[in-house]
């Protein structure tokens, strides 16, 4: 899995870059196709931001995080995106619905 750490108007340091990628690292967990990951952490007035693009099982999945403090914009970004990701994986999985009882029935 390829991860990117972007900042706007704050510099990104290890720690906040190490605390993402091991928070984000999750997403490959629950599901083997995640393909690569994009954050961008930014910050306006007094919001805390954290995005995230996730290229997984052939689609793109965005979710986004405002906090007062970075670490818990990350910490709400991560919980959305494993979210998506459990969402996509239950989708792909169970494409393949069984028949209803009522057509098993032989004539």
């Amino acid at each position: 899995m390829q991860m990117t750490i972007t900042g706007h108007h704050v510099e990104v340091t290890p720690a906040l870059r190490a605390y993402a990628t091991e928070k984000l690292q999750r997403l490959s967990r629950h599901f083997d196709q995640v393909v690569s990951v994009d954050v961008i952490l930014n910050v306006e007035k007094l919001d805390q931001i954290a995005e995230a693009t996730v290229n997984a099982g052939g689609r793109k999945l965005f979710a986004t995080e405002t906090s007062e403090d970075m670490y818990a914009a990350i910490d709400g970004l991560s919980d959305k995106m494993d979210r998506q990701v459990r969402r996509l994986k239950d989708k792909l999985r169970n494409h393949h619905h069984t028949k209803p009882a009522h057509l098993d029935t032989e004539a």
